[in-house]
């Protein structure tokens, strides 16, 4: 094959998140908004979707006790710790930010440009359903690609 099969599944789980999260985001806001397509934050967590679909392929491709499959479920701890604590309070920050630009008055033009973007980081709960559904992803690829 040209292309592994974890690349594949940590993508198809990435895609699927995202779609989710702008399905999701129809039924909550009542709206079309693109971004939800391709930006972080929101539920499920991408992230934690990708990097779980490749932890569980990895455990089909080179078995629960070989080192490669403990390195990718580490790196996949540190991946959704970051989604779910370092990222999630630089939104926290941003939501502050935006309002204090929003209501100053004597903050020169050319900082108030732009906002900040607030929707970075995930909830526990965003996390732990992208990771459900990456590890989901990762079972089925993992049979698909290389039986049981």
């Amino acid at each position: 094959m040209i292309v592994s099969p974890i690349l594949i599944m940590g993508v198809c789980a990435w895609a699927l998140a995202q779609v989710l999260k702008f399905i999701i985001s129809i039924i909550v806001f009542r709206k079309v908004d693109i971004k939800y397509l391709y930006t972080g934050g929101g539920m499920p967590s991408s992230h934690s979707a990708l990097v779980c679909a490749c932890s569980a392929g990895t455990a089909f491709a080179a078995g629960l006790d070989s080192p490669l499959f403990a390195i990718v479920v580490l790196f996949s701890f540190i991946v959704m710790y970051d989604a779910a604590n370092v990222r999630r309070e630089t939104g926290k920050q941003s939501k502050i930010l935006n309002y204090i630009m929003k209501d100053w008055d004597n903050i020169p033009p050319e900082i108030m440009d732009r906002e900040l973007k607030e929707l970075l980081g995930h909830t526990p709960l965003q996390v732990l359903v992208g990771a459900v559904l990456g590890v989901a992803v990762g079972l089925i690829g993992g049979f698909l690609a290389y039986g049981f």
